[in-house]
């Protein structure tokens, strides 16, 4: 069969509607080889742990006390503890040392994104975009170089070998660009669960505040400052997409076909959720940029069906 036959077949088994977190990597990944899937699967598992620990408490804690503070970050140390030795890891994970030792997974991208996660729990949003493209470097970058990590091995007689380009530089692109469109996409969400994303300096150039946009994802009519400031972030993530769209081109040479149509398709989907951000007459609610489960199931027919294994 063809990598287009086989990713079809696959296609089929997918329930779309069930994908809840990391929706997009674990959809892409589906057309991997079943053991760097369930791969994938450990690590997101792992991250989204740590994540939904420190998200759940502040959205249910908008402030912080010095002494849950430190709480906190005793657990997300812990947590990165126990992937870096791994006999801190309960005899019950084995699969996760398993995991990292079989695939080659590096530590760097689990610290990365342990760090982005005490930065959470110490700070309040981001004072300037600089400070933003920083964490990110944690929150976004670092799982996604994880993605690009495993589609990028090459196994040898069952034994995997590392990628032969820069992991990290090659994932940088695509992360910021989905991670500036996860922003807007997510902004009335995130703003009820008071997980402030825009950078504050940005907010303050277009003379809004917290509280209008806290007034506007409850309904307020939508302000032109507010516009702008759509605007700037959607500019800035089309910067990302082309950087990105220059990068693919460059690493699928040394990719195996299942994997480049993964590439193309976790690409598709946050571009599928870029050209909805409207900033002359969207509304920017959950419903109108979030894709339904039947529109992500097509965009990914849709990309299957234009897959050319070409570099």
């Amino acid at each position: 069969m063809t990598t287009k036959e086989t990713a079809l077949a696959q296609f089929e088994t997918i329930d779309f509607e069930s994908i809840k977190d990391h929706p997009n990597i674990l959809i892409a990944a589906n057309f991997w080889d079943e053991d760097r899937y369930q791969a994938a699967r450990v690590c997101y598992k792992l991250m989204r742990a740590v994540d939904d620990l420190v998200d759940n408490y502040k959205t249910e804690h908008p402030v912080i006390a010095a002494s849950d503070k430190e709480a906190l970050i005793a657990e997300v140390n812990d947590w990165i503890g126990s992937i870096v030795d791994n006999s801190k890891v309960p005899a019950g994970d084995q699969a996760i040392v398993e995991t990292f030792d079989r695939f080659k997974i590096p530590v760097w991208p689990m610290k990365a994104f342990a760090r982005s996660m005490i930065y959470d729990i110490m700070n309040d949003g981001f004072p300037s975009l600089e400070v933003f493209l920083e964490y990110a470097k944690g929150a976004s970058v670092a799982p996604a170089s994880i993605f690009v990590h495993l589609c990028g091995l090459t196994a040898t007689d069952g034994e995997y070998k590392v990628p032969t380009f820069d992991v990290e530089r090659a994932a940088t692109p695509c992360a910021l660009f989905s991670y500036l469109v996860h922003i807007v996409r997510d902004y009335q969400k995130d703003t009820f669960d008071h997980l402030p994303y825009f950078a504050d300096n940005f907010l303050a150039k277009q003379g809004l505040s917290r509280s209008d946009i806290m007034a506007m994802a409850h309904g307020a009519p939508v302000s032109d400052g507010f516009r702008q400031l759509i605007r700037t972030y959607r500019l800035l993530a089309g910067e990302y997409r082309q950087q990105t769209t220059d990068m693919i081109r460059e690493v699928r040479p040394q990719l195996g076909s299942r994997y480049k149509l993964s590439l193309d398709i976790i690409f598709a989907l946050y571009e599928m959720v870029y050209e909805r951000i409207d900033p002359d007459r969207g509304v920017f609610s959950t419903e109108e940029l979030n894709p339904t489960a039947p529109e992500i199931r097509q965009c990914v027919y849709e990309t299957i069906l234009c897959f050319s294994d070409e570099d």
